[in-house]
């Protein structure tokens, strides 16, 4: 494994698990859950533990990756529907019942809720195995931003059937878990996200970049980044530099990354740049070249650019939930509007767009503000949870045992 973290130092876990994990979306894929899966798999190979990765072929030519204490089992999919880049695994429960009735795993962590996740959490209770599903993605809130709304409630109630059917969901953030006790999962725990602060970093600013984007050294650029889909709603990010080019006009706007929604939003801002996908450093550069980091999306779970953001040295615009809501204050190292109230958005733009001060106040506290996030803490909380579960487990499986020869 291609490993970044620095986990090198930590302590190994008091015990040894095998960990199955199932995916539906991995590094090289371009994506928050991608990146958050490749992260952790990482601190808990540097952990100890021995990992089993169940994942959809890539590409024609992908093969299982293999190491020490480390392999991959490629599965079947197709493309999503306007995600053509990601795989919807097929279901394996056969295959997998096989696979681990020859080799138990300790436990299985289904990291994403589609068919082939659906069928990994059946194969695990059919051999009765303990189960930790996560919730990385608000499907149910994506249904209105394509015209389908109705959806809404059918995929809300799947969604809580499947993590309700393991022993423990995971969640990003204590504010997300409270929701998903109210939507009616049974049993959730928090394991956050962190952020590659050796990454993503101030220093690596470059004005030659910012050259090749139309902006000189005084000009205000403002970075949107992530997928350019409906559901970020990204039309806000250009009313709200709209508003701040008519106050302040050596002002640029631009898009880092890529989706269904690049020629429209191209149509609806041409003086917008559009960087298109970027990566490791590449990336790191990109934000760290920008001035201010706008996040007009309502539908995140936790919403890691957030925190790449702040570790980058911007100031962040965005709404008072997910990452934001944990790591963003008022006037310390961004502006969060209520969540929903667009024109406060709009606002708060404005404010730090022309205000060269105060965004450089803000600027100078952002890193800071998640210099804790370290993914090796975050990869040891997660294998404390995963080893409560199978710990729990065995208590039950011990106790009916009992119980059975009584």
């Amino acid at each position: 494994m291609d490993a970044p973290l620095s986990l090198q130092d930590l302590a190994r876990s008091h015990r040894q698990l095998r960990i199955a994990l199932v995916t539906e979306t991995f590094p090289p894929e371009v994506n928050g859950v991608a990146m958050t899966t490749g992260r952790l798999v990482d601190g808990l190979l540097r952990l100890g533990h021995r990992l089993q990765l169940v994942r959809p072929r890539q590409n024609a030519d992908d093969q299982p990756a293999s190491g020490e204490g480390y392999e991959e089992v490629l599965a079947r999919g197709l493309p999503i529907p306007r995600y053509n880049h990601l795989k919807m695994g097929l279901p394996a429960r056969s295959t997998l019942i096989r696979m681990w009735s020859l080799r138990r795993p300790d436990v299985v962590q289904v990291v994403t809720e589609g068919p082939l996740g659906w069928s990994a959490v059946a194969a695990a209770r059919k051999l009765r195995l303990p189960v930790i599903t996560e919730f990385h993605t608000n499907f149910h809130s994506y249904s209105r931003y394509y015209g389908m709304g109705w959806l809404k409630q059918p995929v809300e109630a799947y969604l809580r059937r499947f993590h309700n059917k393991g022993d423990l969901c995971l969640a990003p953030t204590a504010e997300l878990a409270a929701q998903l006790g109210e939507r009616g999962v049974r049993k959730v725990d928090v394991v956050a996200r962190g952020v590659d602060t050796g990454l993503f970093a101030p220093d690596r600013r470059s004005e030659a970049l910012r050259a090749a984007w139309g902006a000189t050294p005084q000009t205000l650029v403002a970075v949107v980044v992530g997928r350019v889909a409906p559901e970020k709603n990204l039309a806000l990010a250009i009313r709200a530099f709209e508003v701040l080019r008519a106050r302040q006009a050596d002002v640029r706007l631009l898009f880092v990354g890529d989706g269904p929604a690049r020629e429209q939003l191209a149509a609806a801002c041409p003086d917008a740049v559009f960087a298109g996908m970027r990566t490791g450093v590449d990336l790191a550069t990109h934000y760290a070249s920008a001035d201010l980091f706008l996040f007009p999306s309502m539908t995140e779970t936790f919403g890691n650019v957030t925190t790449e953001a702040l570790a980058s040295g911007l100031p962040v615009v965005g709404f008072d939930y997910a990452a934001a809501a944990e790591r963003v204050r008022n006037g310390h190292n961004g502006w969060l509007a209520a969540l929903g109230d667009e024109p406060a958005f709009v606002e708060a733009v404005v404010r730090l767009g022309c205000d060269t001060d105060l965004r450089a106040r803000l600027a100078a506290n952002a890193r800071a503000s998640v210099i804790d996030a370290d993914w090796g803490m975050i990869a040891q909380r997660l294998a404390g949870v995963i080893e409560g579960v199978v710990q729990r487990h065995e208590s039950r499986l011990a106790a009916a045992t009992r119980v059975a020869t009584a």
